[in-house]
Order: C-alpha cells, then structure tokens, then sequence
C-alpha cells in the first residue's frame, strides 16, 4: 500500500508540473465528471492492489499470463458500456482466451490459490479500467485523466494506510520514483491510444508485454519457466491476435 502512496504522490507532483507551466493552466483539469473518475479510479486502485499482492504470491510469468486476460475482458464489456460491435470474432476470442487460462491455472490438477485469484480480479479490473479511460477521453483531456487519477488514488491509498505512514529509505527513493513516472508515461500513452480507436483494438497491444516478463522473471529472478504458463501464455496471444485481426478486416 505504501508503494501505491508513494506512486500516486510522485505522479501527483509531475502533472502538477506540468499543470502550472503549460499554457491553459488549471482551466484543463476542470471536470463535469467527477464521478466517472471516481469509479475509474476506484476499480484501478483495487486491481493495482491486487496486482502487486499477487506479485508476492505466484511467478511474474504466471501473473503476466493471467493478466493478459484484460484485452478479451475489454472484449466482453466495451459493447456494453461503450455501444462498441459484439462480433463473433470477439466472442471466440474470448473463449479462446479462457481456455489458454485454464491451461495457466490448471485447476484440479493444481490448486488455485489466493494469487491466482487476485490476478484474476487485477485483471478484469484492468479491463474496467480501460473501458472507463475510453469514455473519459472523449470530453477530458489528457492531463485532467492523470490529474483526477493522482490525487484520488493518493487520497485512496492514505485512507487504507491511515497513521502508519513511514517515509522511505534513500535506497528504495529512487525505485519508487521509478516506478511511478513508468506508471504515469504508461496511463499517458493509453489515455492518447484512446483518443484514436476502440478499446477492443488498443487493449491487444499490452501483450507484447508478455514474453519481456517472463524473460525478466527468469534471468534477474531465477523464477521457473513452466510449459504450462508458456502454452496458455501463446493461446492467451493467439486469442489478442485473432481479436486484433478480426477487427482489421
């Protein structure tokens, strides 16, 4: 929790930055929907939170394969929520994109324990969270969608920390400012994405993620490169791929 305080605190500062020596000023971060960034963030903060608890719980390849569930989520719910088209395309993308899950999780043959879980939620979260961002670029601009992001998931994580704030070290300074400003230039880049095409179309992309991942868990981390996270992984790609595709045509 600390860490997402701190993320928040850091970003906070950087669009404050950028807020006072841009042009417009304060007038760009005025907002008539305060409430939709209040549900955007809110589910953000949740599937963050469990994200970084499933970090501790099961292998980076495994939580990334898992993860990467969020695009064929999108799928699921844009056409809902945005009036985005439920082809047949995105249906079997879906499914596909389960199967490659099952084949990640194995349940009965493994146990499906609370990491696996949280990664699910951080998943479908995401998927959320991406839908919100779609509808919010259309009337918000791109520094009000990271301001209003900042200070409420801020405010967020200082009420779920409550007195026990402890400062952080000179070593871990560093990391944490690291940590944000990765996170801020990636919510940058996806609220932009959104201003040029649907949800279903930019969701697909993250996965060029995966196999980075699951390179970093192994060679820095010494994590296990299991058959099972590698063949799910690949059908949970093929599925993006064939999403992607679809909507080309």
């Amino acid at each position: 929790m600390h860490l997402m305080f701190y993320r928040s605190a850091v970003a906070l500062v950087v669009v404050g930055a950028l807020i006072a020596t841009s042009r417009q000023g304060v007038r760009q971060v005025t907002t008539r929907r305060l409430a939709l960034h209040g549900v955007r963030n809110a589910i953000h903060f949740i599937a963050q939170f469990s994200w970084f608890h499933a970090l501790m719980m099961i292998p980076l390849a495994q939580l990334s394969a898992v993860e990467f569930t969020a695009p064929l989520w999108v799928a699921v719910i844009a056409p809902l929520v945005l009036g985005e088209r439920l082809s047949a395309t995105r249906i079997v993308a879906a499914l596909i994109g389960f199967i490659g899950i099952l084949v990640v999780v194995r349940p009965g043959a493994v146990p499906v324990g609370p990491g696996t879980m949280l990664a699910l939620v951080a998943a479908i979260g995401y998927a959320c969270s991406m839908v919100a961002t779609k509808r919010l670029v259309v009337t918000e601009t791109i520094l009000a969608f990271l301001f209003h992001m900042s200070w409420m998931q801020l405010v967020m994580a200082a009420i779920a920390i409550g007195p026990r704030v402890t400062l952080p070290g000179l070593e871990t300074l560093p990391w944490l400012a690291g940590v944000a400003l990765c996170g801020l230039s990636a919510h940058f880049a996806l609220a932009r994405a959104f201003t040029f095409a649907d949800a279903i179309i930019v969701a697909p992309m993250d996965f060029l993620r995966l196999p980075l991942i699951m390179g970093v868990g192994v060679i820095i981390y010494g994590e296990p490169l299991e058959v099972w996270v590698l063949a799910g992984g690949a059908i949970v790609i093929a599925a993006n791929v064939i999403n992607l595709l679809g909507e080309r045509r």
